[in-house]
């Protein structure tokens, strides 16, 4: 098991300016006044400023992970062996793919050789970049060979340095969000610190560095941030298409790094059609969006020889849903309340029926069952039905596709963050429903200058989009702990945003009659303000000492086991065991796998649950027959998953295998009345006794604390 020990000792705040959010200068028939010539200047100075400052942050961010990195592992002090195993699980796998293709003769060879792959999946030839979304990993590679940099850079520094870049741009991204709503940086730049004092909510590359979702987020934070610069009033048409193109680039991108994307864009439409359906956004604006999201997530597709996922993905059947429907229901925003209800339950009826005929339709004509564990898994998660499905019971029973714990509420807290957002998200959400009323109501169709005066709770669109975009992926995070790095970083941008609103402060100020526009702008700068003092002054040491605090990579048994089978094994043999190690085997030593962590693919779930029958009750006989289908050579076996305690009775790896074979799980406590007492013992413990029925099969050829090797025989 990989952890980490101690090592061993050897060897202040400018005054911000409003950056108007909207444009302030308009005439009542939309013509735009220009600046005098003095807030002309002061504008380019502020935005000069709030630009360095967001870059500045950006860059403390990159290099305070990187420097957490380096201390926790002394990554520059250890072997290369151990660098790769501290690239853990799936991890492993996207890594050793850019290896690969580093060590490949030519760049047409590694492109080949991901192309036709026969070393991830024994006895099968698969397409690496059909199969997974490692294009970012080819580019890096392509990169670091035509760069003049091969004997300044190791290429593990290259990769690791390129990631904690990413997260410049990430910070950047959320810092210029905050600022496009707010209306002056001094947001952004609370933004950006509640970033990183809530760093172990908000991100986790710093220990997962190859995961998709770090080359992921920042390209969702780009289109969100230009998505909020779209949905401005007055924007010229060059504005238009400019943002246009900036959030078709960045959703390609985002598309192309992760295989959830669709399901992050759902999200995303959701929040859309939502909006639109309150007649909150432009209809105009949400329609390109719709065209981008699916034409991004096409571009993928092809990119990815056709991968029949992305067709049968719900967002594009979602998408085209709602573009047929708003063509079929022309008049949807017309008429009174109830007129405008009774068509707005239609329209939702039929984007829902035309969105699950379509997919229905897709996936029967591709054949596609690639992404049935994941509803699986969310029928039996949210109750619809116990289920012994061994691929929805491996999700449910990890940590990470739980509930978000409520120890993340505390953690949120102590910086104020979650206490602000609650605050600004009970403001805003009160606001929207009394627009979304008003607009119903058909009471939108009063004059400018009467609704002005009339009507003084507003909520722009870009305002509108954020706070349903974080009401939805909030929702997310709650039912799915993994996801919560969506929710988390948008907080502190919605949290942000609120306070230094004037149109929010404004609203609280005449619901107490205390408006005055001074008023307001001494509010607006001086709460975030102290705010940003507290955190500095609460915070800081203890960023201090985790920079301090070092630490070394320390994993002897893995190291070990690693060492042997690169110098006691052939580069042609086939190794099973579970899909974490088998991850960093393949890293590590280049061998053949059975099965490994990308669990996208029907066919590769079942391979799995069959290797994994050597942590069940079978017969020697029934195992060295799975093993030997899959021309393995070599099983590896985990002391930590035979004798598993880290999960409760019910959730280890065994009594998933248990209940799914149909046999009764080890230990006190309830079985369903229908299984069975298997009539062998467990494979895992009962191989170690060396009796004649398993020794026939397998040879033992390695053995430490914590793994045990056997060597299958090759019987005629």
């Amino acid at each position: 098991m990989t952890t980490v020990r101690q090592r061993r000792v050897g060897k202040g705040t400018e005054a911000a300016e409003d950056q108007p959010s909207e444009e302030t200068n308009v005439k009542p028939d939309g013509k735009i006044l220009p600046d005098p010539p003095g807030g002309k200047l002061w504008n380019i100075l502020s935005i000069t400023v709030g630009g360095i400052v967001a870059i500045s942050l950006g860059l403390i961010t990159s290099v305070y992970v990187a420097t957490l990195h380096e201390n926790d592992l002394w990554f520059s002090n250890i072997k290369e062996v151990e660098r790769e195993i501290s690239f853990r699980t799936e991890c492993g796998l996207y890594y050793s793919y850019y290896k690969q293709m580093i060590q490949a003769a030519s760049i047409q060879q590694g492109l080949h050789g991901l192309v036709y792959d026969n070393k991830t999946e024994s006895v099968r030839t698969i397409n690496i970049l059909e199969r997974m979304n490692v294009y970012q990993e080819v580019f890096l590679s392509i990169l670091y060979r035509i760069l003049p940099i091969q004997q300044y850079l190791e290429p593990v520094y290259f990769y690791i340095y390129t990631l904690f870049g990413l997260q410049a741009v990430y910070v950047i991204a959320l810092y210029v969000t905050s600022w496009l709503l707010s209306g002056t940086w001094l947001s952004g730049l609370l933004a950006a610190c509640w970033y990183i004092t809530n760093r172990v909510d908000t991100t986790r590359v710093e220990f997962t560095i190859p995961l998709r979702e770090n080359w992921a987020l920042p390209f969702f934070a780009i289109p969100v941030a230009a998505i909020t610069y779209l949905l401005r009033t007055h924007l010229q048409p060059a504005q238009e298409r400019l943002t246009l193109v900036a959030v078709f680039i960045a959703t390609f991108l985002f598309s192309l790094t992760w295989q959830f994307n669709q399901f992050m864009m759902l999200i995303q439409a959701l929040a859309l059609f939502i909006l639109d359906c309150l007649d909150m956004l432009p209809a105009a604006k949400v329609t390109w969006l719709y065209i981008i999201q699916i034409s991004g997530l096409l571009l993928v597709c092809v990119l990815q020889f056709f991968n029949s996922m992305i067709l049968g993905s719900l967002l594009i059947s979602f998408n085209v849903s709602v573009l047929i429907a708003r063509t079929i229901q022309k008049n949807l925003k017309k008429g009174g309340l109830l007129n405008r209800l009774g068509k707005l339950i239609l329209h939702v009826l039929l984007v829902l029926c035309l969105t699950l005929l379509i997919n229905k339709f897709i996936k029967k004509i591709l054949n596609l069952e690639s992404d049935e564990h994941i509803f699986k898994f969310l029928k039996a998660k949210f109750g619809f039905g116990a289920t012994r499905d061994f691929d929805a019971n491996l999700y449910l029973c990890e940590e990470a596709f739980g509930l978000l714990p409520l120890n993340t509420f505390s953690r949120l807290s102590s910086t104020l963050l979650f206490y602000v957002y609650g605050f600004v998200l009970f403001l805003l959400t009160v606001a929207a429903v009394i627009v979304a009323f008003r607009n119903l109501s058909g009471s939108n169709q009063v004059p400018f200058k009467e609704k002005k005066e009339e009507y003084t709770v507003t909520l722009k669109p870009d305002a509108a989009y954020s706070l349903v975009h974080t009401v939805l992926f909030g929702c997310l995070a709650l039912s799915t702990m993994r996801m919560k790095y969506l929710w988390t970083s948008h907080m502190c941008v919605f949290a942000s945003f609120g306070l230094c609103s004037t149109e929010v402060w404004k609203l609280i100020l005449k619901c107490l009659h205390l408006y005055t526009s001074q008023r307001t702008q001494v509010i607006k700068y001086s709460i975030p303000i102290i705010i940003l003092l507290y955190i500095s002054f609460k915070f800081w040491p203890g960023i201090m000492d985790e920079l301090s605090e070092l630490r070394e990579f320390y994993d002897p048994d893995t190291v070990e086991l690693m060492n042997w089978i690169k110098s006691n094994t052939p580069n042609t043999a086939v190794f099973a065991g579970s899909m974490q190690l088998l991850a960093g085997v393949k890293l590590c030593t280049g061998r053949t796998l059975t099965n490994h962590p990308h669990y996208e693919d029907k066919n590769l779930r079942e391979r799995t649950k069959q290797i994994y029958q050597i942590y069940a009750k079978r017969s020697p006989g029934d195992v060295y027959g799975i093993l030997r289908s899959f021309g393995t050579d070599y099983v590896i076996l985990e002391d930590s998953i035979c004798y598993e305690r880290r999960h409760s009775r019910g959730c280890r790896l065994r009594d998933l295998l248990d209940v799914a074979n149909g046999h009764i799980m080890d230990g006190l406590g309830e079985n369903e009345p229908d299984l069975k007492p298997s009539l062998y013992p467990r494979f895992c413990e009962e191989i170690k006794k060396n009796l004649p029925s398993y020794t026939m099969h397998f040879t033992r050829v390695f053995q430490n604390k914590t793994f045990h090797v056997y060597k299958l025989a090759k019987h005629k």
